[in-house]
């Protein structure tokens, strides 16, 4: 197997599967099976089991050739397609004897979600939840558990036993006996969704509100108390001018459509070192709404600091191909710049202007091993899989088309003739 189209393929498999088409699905997968990708087993069996009637077939496909030994990613594949297929109590019991290997807890938690093997699951969490705890109070710490807590949690919450699951990791929160950062932010999500506020706020004024005051604020404008989540993240910016509460607040503004406001707040972070921190939230979440995100990057208060006016240029870009602007943009996105090949770029903001063919040409036209790459996810996303599959360059091509490494000069005494540094 020496083609190197598999992301390609798998694009392709999932256009062909929502179309209904598996037969052609499997035939795009098997020359990776034939290679003995395990990670092509894995999507075989899943394109049997969408196409229905076909378990034991895709169950043969992952199973081990030595019943004796499985190997942990072996078990997971197992367990994950067994849970797919209804055969719960079997995944678990596959399980079971590998949940010494903390991620494939999570794995059990979450294949048996909603098939009525809870008090199972807890039970099997139990000791682990009790390993985490005391590994808390050693000196060489096992973190090997360190979201058993949180799990737990999950499986109570799921059961319909919130409030002995609050009540549980409430303890060990306030007795500081959890391991992760995580642990805190799943009990502080716990207590937000089942509406207790008081106690929440209570979590986000003490040692760990820059960890969880967010989850308060957001849970205030949950229930409609917008307002009151504006001014407690002002409240703390006043007292604590710290860049993750001006993110949350500009966020949440933009997110009330605020924009002008939610740029005030990000603003007088834009001139310290990492910029992106306050402005990248702000872009994202508009870069399906060029318009505002023109207005945004042309504000006059947006300017990046140091090297990242490329982003704000790129971005500009992006809202101008967005707007039907093409040939503005590619002009903005700077494309004398000697790490961008101009055409790639170009290919690439006709796509995002939705102009595909046009894009499809410029890379047809290209030809470049890059191209040729860019030129496979547009087929994917134009529904032509086959002409995808049989444009992406092949593993030896990509390797050929990889920069050489440069020579370095030899003295007598055979050493380097270059300085270090």
């Amino acid at each position: 197997m020496d083609r190197g189209e598999w992301f390609c393929a798998e694009g392709a498999v999932e256009e062909l599967c929502q179309a209904g088409d598996f037969g052609r699905a499997l035939s795009v997968m098997e020359p990776f099976v034939a290679a003995g990708w395990r990670a092509a087993l894995y999507a075989k069996a899943e394109i049997l089991l969408r196409a229905g009637r076909r378990t034991e077939e895709a169950l043969d496909l992952l199973r081990p050739e030595d019943s004796g030994w499985v190997s942990t990613t072996e078990c997971r594949d197992l367990a994950e397609v067994l849970g797919k297929a209804g055969r719960i109590d079997e995944a678990i019991e596959l399980l079971v004897p590998h949940l010494d290997k903390s991620w494939l807890l999570s794995v059990l938690v979450d294949i048996t979600d909603g098939q009525g093997r809870d008090e199972r699951v807890l039970e099997l969490i139990a000791p682990l939840v009790d390993r985490a705890r005391e590994a808390r109070g050693e000196v060489h710490r096992d973190y090997a558990f360190s979201d058993a807590q949180e799990l737990q949690a999950r499986v109570l919450e799921r059961a319909g036993r919130a409030d002995e699951a609050i009540r549980i990791l409430g303890q060990d929160i306030a007795g500081r006996r959890f391991l992760a950062q995580n642990t805190l932010i799943a009990y502080a999500e716990l207590l937000a969704r089942h509406g207790r506020l008081d106690e929440l706020r209570e979590l986000g004024g003490g040692q760990d509100a820059h960890t969880v005051l967010d989850i308060y604020a957001g849970a205030l404008r949950s229930h409609g108390r917008v307002e009151e989540a504006e001014a407690v993240m002002r409240d703390a910016i006043a007292a604590d001018d710290w860049v993750g509460y001006r993110a949350w607040l500009s966020s949440m503004l933009l997110a009330e459509g605020r924009l002008e406001d939610a740029i005030v707040v990000a603003e007088p972070g834009f001139g310290w070192y990492d910029c992106s921190n306050l402005l990248a939230p702000l872009v994202h979440p508009l870069l399906d709404r060029p318009e505002e995100l023109l207005y945004l990057v042309e504000h006059p208060r947006v300017v990046p600091h140091h090297g990242h006016e490329e982003f704000q240029h790129w971005w500009r870009a992006w809202a101008l191909a967005g707007l039907g602007r093409v040939d503005e943009a590619i002009t903005v996105a700077g494309l004398d710049r000697p790490w961008t090949d101009p055409r790639i770029v170009k290919a690439d903001l006709l796509k995002r202007a939705g102009r595909l063919d046009e894009a499809a040409d410029e890379l047809r036209a290209l030809g470049t091993i890059k191209a040729r790459e860019e030129l496979c996810e547009i087929l994917v996303l134009q529904g032509r899989a086959d002409e995808a599959i049989a444009v992406h360059p092949t593993v030896a091509e990509q390797r050929a088309a990889e920069p050489k490494p440069k020579p370095v000069p030899l003295g007598d005494n055979g050493y380097s003739l270059e300085p270090p540094f």
